[in-house]
């Protein structure tokens, strides 16, 4: 550890030298710039570095490893796990590097580190092109796609990292380096699910698929009717094309615009068919679900980067969230899935969710640590409350989902669904064979664990 007079200059010279912003424990504003989306999430950085470029970035890692600081890096802060802060790292806060570049000619997109989801939908909006995203407007790009990500859009164009054509990197030895498929190929192989393990990614490209039309039907039920709207939900999309997602979920009713009154505060069971197409041709498919009784129908053409923004939360909620890969869903596993809805910690916003796949992200490329990929479904609880008091409930009841319905379940998991659950669920999230390969690429660009603070890859 360096000496309080050694820090202190390092700290005075990283201010001098920074574009962006530096935030000590003592400053004003330092509250506020390590608050992260969940507000279970508590930590005092030594330093923030709010970098305004890469070469900011270099500075930045540069002065962490003069001061032997482990390095948090923050994108969106979106993570569960809030591993964009660390006790007395140095937190490299990408997030006024936002900046999106669209190249229609070449379909790709080059993103910067800190751009979140909407930054990257609504730029390409424009040219009738998009990627796969996350299904929140508010998540980081970065994170997302290093980790693997899952979205409307993976059945049709795959998960994100299968959209992945380069990554431009700040390393622990505060080198910039490029990976792409030939350049660096085993660094680029790694980061298709590793994560932030190896360095800050200060951009991105990515390959931008046609979407000149996409539609939405999202109906909301009684919860008793829940067991009908799964199963039917499940044949819809095993006799739909792959450009038809969407997810099954319990909720509370939402204070939107299209929730009646008096179904506001009160649980409900939805469907959400989301379909690279347009509405007529969704509604043909969403037939079986329509004939449903239902309290609400919301049915029609959306912009994407619209449709990306519907299951928004807002920010300074405790959350918690874990999931679960199925390999089938029989009915029993649509009975256990429903019977988890009642412990649902409920008036809040949490969501008790039934993701399928298959499509493109089972036929995309098996050679990434993203073991996930051969799963049938997802299910993935996602509890957000307001109220302290409501956290072991709120905890017990996601274990008891993973708990219900635990027969059915592959193993592998989407590291970005989960919290800090130990290295064994790490290890589920990479693959066993591929943790052993992606602890050399570690070793070789991180050999110290500098990059710590993330679902974590040990040096070999």
């Amino acid at each position: 550890m360096a000496s309080p007079s050694k820090a202190r200059a390092a700290l005075a010279a990283l201010r001098e030298e920074l574009v962006g912003d530096v935030f000590a424990p003592a400053d004003a504003g330092y509250d506020e710039a390590r608050a992260v989306f969940n507000a279970r999430v508590d930590r005092r950085p030594a330093v923030i570095a709010q970098c305004a470029d890469a070469t900011d970035v270099v500075r930045a890692v540069r002065f962490g490893r003069e001061l032997d600081l482990p390095v948090a890096v923050r994108g969106g802060g979106h993570g569960v796990a809030g591993t964009a802060l660390g006790d007395g790292a140095l937190v490299v806060d990408l997030r006024r590097m936002h900046r999106v570049s669209v190249d229609p000619a070449a379909r790709a997109v080059r993103v910067e580190g800190g751009a979140l989801m909407s930054h990257l939908d609504r730029a390409t909006e424009p040219y009738a092109l998009a990627t796969t995203g996350g299904r929140v407007s508010t998540t980081g790009v970065g994170g997302y796609v290093l980790g693997g990500g899952s979205g409307w859009l993976d059945r049709a164009f795959g998960l994100a990292v299968d959209n992945l054509l380069g990554v431009e990197l700040v390393t622990a030895d505060a080198e910039r380096v490029r990976a792409s498929a030939d350049g660096d190929p085993e660094l680029f192989w790694a980061l298709h699910g590793g994560g932030g393990n190896f360095g800050v990614a200060t951009a991105l490209t990515l390959r931008l698929h046609a979407l000149p039309e996409f539609s939405v039907v999202l109906l909301l039920y009684p919860p008793p009717l829940g067991p009908d709207v799964v199963r039917t939900f499940r044949e819809v999309v095993r006799t739909g094309p792959d450009e038809v997602g969407g997810a099954v979920f319990y909720l509370t009713g939402p204070p939107a615009g299209f929730t009646p009154p008096e179904l506001v505060g009160r649980p409900l069971c939805a469907a959400l068919l989301t379909y690279v197409g347009g509405e007529d041709d969704l509604r043909k498919l969403a037939q079986p679900l329509l004939a449903l009784p239902h309290e609400v129908e919301l049915a029609g053409d959306m912009p994407y980067a619209d449709a990306q923004c519907l299951l928004d939360d807002p920010p300074g909620m405790r959350n918690h969230w874990s999931a679960e890969y199925l390999d089938t869903l029989p009915d029993e596993a649509v009975a256990a899935f429903c019977a988890g809805a009642d412990g649902m910690p409920v008036p809040t916003g949490s969501r008790h969710t039934l993701f399928p796949q298959g499509g493109a992200i089972a036929a995309g490329p098996h050679a990434y640590p993203v073991p996930y990929r051969d799963a049938a479904w997802a299910v993935h609880p996602f509890a957000l409350w307001a109220d302290p008091a409501d956290d072991e409930r709120a905890l017990a009841w996601v274990r008891d989902v993973r708990a219900a319905v635990r027969p059915w379940r592959t193993g592998a998991v989407y590291l970005n669904y989960i919290g800090d659950e130990g290295p064994d669920r790490v290890r589920a999230g990479l693959g066993a064979e591929n943790t052993l390969r992606l602890e050399k690429v570690k070793h070789r660009y991180d050999p110290d664990n500098v990059f710590r603070f993330n679902h974590n890859i040990r040096p070999l």
